[in-house]
């Protein structure tokens, strides 16, 4: 009896052992496989780079109004955005190249101590403020800086947001991508050679790029207006980097 217990722990421990090494085995052929596909493959990226000068540019004009009633600061609030808007047009821009972004209506509240009526004191309406937006969008650069002049001695109080780009940036883009898949390519050939592999395919690619633009004034606008009206806002506005990266894997014999 205890022969035949003994000879069933020693069938089972078979078995057990089978087992483990096929699946040792079958995990092997597997990560080796994996190894395989990965080593079919290499992946080669370049940068392509075009410089370029900005032809484009974008400015926020802001009235601020404040009034007793809304329909008080919403009347003083027009006309002078209507003069900005005028006086923008005086300086060439194209009425297609003015947009309203942004028009806010906001109470204004003042807390006084009433402490006979309210020991705590008491939040008392004293008027409205409204607020609007106008991007103005600048073809001639050279014109820059006497649209904000303008734009700012008709009631604009503030200017902001200054943006100098480029109106055709997907050509830019082009030129900078076909640059960059000629230096990646000329990359995976060179690598092909040395390390004694042939390319067969391509069998992904991606790219990533950035258009950066140009923020700020060169001088303040403030003085505009206030015995510094003869002076015009200088702009400068330089060149423009357009970078496109790209990634190309390649199989491989």
């Amino acid at each position: 009896m205890c022969n035949l217990k003994e000879g069933t722990k020693n069938l089972l421990a078979i078995i057990l052992g089978l087992f483990l090494i096929a699946l040792i085995v079958s995990t092997v052929i597997d990560i080796r496989d994996k190894v395989e596909t990965s080593e079919n493959m290499i992946t080669v990226s370049d940068t392509g780079t075009v410089y370029a000068q900005p032809d484009l540019g974008l400015i926020t004009a802001t009235v601020l109004t404040e009034g007793k009633t809304v329909t008080e600061a919403m009347t003083e609030n027009t006309e002078k955005m209507n003069a900005v808007i005028s006086a923008a047009k005086g300086q060439g821009v194209e009425e297609k190249d003015l947009k309203t972004t942004s028009f806010n209506i906001y109470p204004r509240y003042d807390w006084r101590d009433t402490a006979v009526l309210y020991p705590e004191g008491q939040r008392i309406l004293v008027g409205y403020e409204v607020r609007q937006s106008l991007e103005i969008k600048i073809r001639d650069l050279d014109t820059i800086g006497s649209v904000i002049q303008a734009a700012t001695i008709a009631g604009a109080n503030q200017m902001s947001d200054l943006q100098l780009t480029i109106d055709d940036q997907e050509g830019l883009k082009k030129q900078a991508r076909e640059q960059a898949i000629g230096k990646a390519k000329a990359r995976a050939e060179e690598l092909a050679k040395q390390l004694g592999i042939r390319l067969v395919g391509i069998s992904n690619f991606s790219e990533s790029g950035v258009v950066p633009y140009f923020y700020g004034l060169e001088k303040s606008a403030a003085p505009m207006g206030m015995g510094g009206a003869e002076d015009t806002v200088q702009i400068e506005t330089g060149e423009n980097k357009v970078e496109i990266t790209v990634y190309i894997t390649y199989k491989i014999k």
